[in-house]
């Protein structure tokens, strides 16, 4: 793929600091941000970061072949160089990736969807409907980038531009029809997906999170990121949770559909919610009405809120994409998260309810706990840690959470980054409510699923929160493979009470 480099600028505004000859006769093959990943053909942008300034990296990516480069600034380069400036190389880095790409965006039915909570959950949802449906359906998100029987690891829940139309060319490509994109107001915030038009934007829920350090300044600032997807990027339908507090202030009222759980004019509504347990399995009964019509529906997912997950999912796959209702709600039936309220069945350990889950907010980690309290367990376990390096307040607010729901808390390591674990667990430990449950700092996590995993009884669940489909745990600035699954089972197959 190989283009022009006026082509990829037409319609940007910019300046040319040096170029050797006209743009006509300089050609891109290839767009990176990453210095290492340079080759000659290469058009490199430099991004200013909170950690780290790309135009430092200049000359690193000139000397593995770029020879284009996108700026904000000056930079000294070479004479064989070409240097165009804009005011916002994030902003122009998804212009020139779109157009690079061919706006693959424009080949595909793409639903987006933001919100505090839900966003993963709704959109594994709506991508196992479709696909059941025999619509091949892509996936971009917090679990990665999947599609085509593919699937690659994502830094990201929404990727960078230049990565995300790469995917969505790819997915083209690849015959897929339709793809759903968890919008993170990060993204929002940091033009990722500017220039892209979604075919049906969903909203979730809001509360505050994502606020401090080198996140968003403020709540407010964080708010009005999430509401760009339905002021900047709205192409199609509007769906929305009616039942958050927040919901017309962030999507309007002029057209949009409305699911509820508590209010029967809604477009979709649910009601007759019942948890529903299976031996080791959790999951939520539940009625759903649309256009006067009654039928029963099953989520293999404990909660009320995955049932508002699953409202969002119905009325985008009925509504827009012509599902039948009767065949949505079988496939829900058959529905599997990879960490949100994922179910790991220990043979050794049969009686005992064992759950990894995204958790990691007060918000999402007070829903879980108060929705595995309507299945009355023996005892309910906690194990819980926060991340290092941004987010401080959370960790008292976990703390309260866990003290005040939990009959037991293991406090240990999330993903420290550069800050020493015991410190986060000292600081945890020190913001549990006098009253609160019994708990014990554990700064290993693997030595603390030991501990979980042996204290476990027949009619107790475990609920392993915060790491969810994770794969890893990010130790200073490296990502440590951690399987929390594979270490569940081993420390359950080594448990000596079993």
């Amino acid at each position: 793929m190989e283009h022009t480099l006026h082509t990829l600028l037409y319609g940007q505004a910019y300046t040319v600091l040096q170029a050797i000859s006209p743009l006509e006769g300089i050609t891109v093959s290839h767009l990176c941000c990453d210095s290492r990943e340079a080759r000659p053909g290469s058009l490199f942008f430099c991004l200013t970061g909170a950690n780290a300034d790309g135009h430092s990296y200049a000359r690193a990516a000139y000397d593995q072949g770029a020879r284009v480069f996108a700026v904000e600034h000056p930079v000294e380069l070479p004479d064989d160089a070409t240097v165009v400036a804009f005011s916002d190389t994030r902003e122009a880095m998804a212009h020139l990736s779109a157009a690079f790409y061919g706006h693959p965006y424009r080949r595909l039915k793409l639903v987006g969807i933001t919100g505090t909570k839900g966003k993963t959950t709704t959109a594994l949802l709506i991508q196992k409907i479709l696909t059941d449906q025999g619509i091949s359906t892509g996936y971009i998100g917090t679990n990665g980038i999947s599609y085509a029987d593919k699937h690659f690891a994502s830094v990201n829940t929404t990727p960078e531009s230049l990565v995300l139309h790469r995917h969505l060319h790819n997915m083209t490509e690849a015959g897929v029809e339709a793809a759903v994109l968890e919008v993170s107001s990060q993204a929002l915030w940091m033009h990722r997906v500017d220039g892209v038009d979604f075919d049906a934007c969903l909203f979730t829920n809001l509360s505050r999170d994502h606020v401090g350090g080198c996140e968003h300044p403020t709540f407010e600032h964080y708010k009005n990121s999430k509401r760009a997807l339905f002021t900047v990027h709205k192409a199609g339908a509007v769906i929305c949770n009616a039942d958050d507090p927040s919901a017309e202030d962030m999507v309007g009222t002029a057209g949009v559909i409305r699911t509820s759980m508590t209010d029967p004019s809604c477009d979709w509504y649910a009601d007759g919610v019942a948890p529903k347990r299976e031996g080791a399995r959790l999951g939520v009964a539940f009625t759903c009405h649309h256009g006067g019509e009654s039928r029963e529906g099953f989520l293999p997912l404990p909660g009320s809120f995955n049932v508002s997950n699953a409202l969002l999912a119905l009325a985008v796959c009925c509504d827009r994409f012509g599902v039948p209702v009767e065949r949505a709600l079988e496939a829900l039936s058959r529905v599997a998260v990879a960490g949100r309220f994922e179910s790991v069945l220990v043979p050794t350990m049969p009686d005992v309810t064992f759950l990894l889950d995204y958790a990691h907010n007060q918000v999402s980690l007070q829903a879980s706990l108060e929705t595995l309290r309507a299945y009355h367990p023996k005892r309910l376990i906690c194990l819980v840690g926060s991340v290092g390096d941004r987010t401080f307040e959370r960790r008292a607010q976990l703390a309260e959470v866990a003290g005040r729901l939990a009959d037991f808390c293991i406090v240990t390591s999330d993903n420290p980054g550069c800050e020493p674990p015991e410190q986060i667990i000292r600081e945890m430990l020190a913001a549990f409510p006098e009253d609160g449950c019994p708990r014990v700092g554990i700064p290993d996590r693997a030595e603390a699923i030991a501990k979980a995993v042996a204290m476990a009884e027949p009619g107790d669940i475990l609920l392993l929160a915060g790491k969810g489909h994770e794969n890893y745990q990010l130790i200073g600035k490296e990502r440590v493979p951690f399987s929390e699954r594979e270490i569940l089972l081993r420390a359950a197959k080594e448990n000596p009470h079993n």
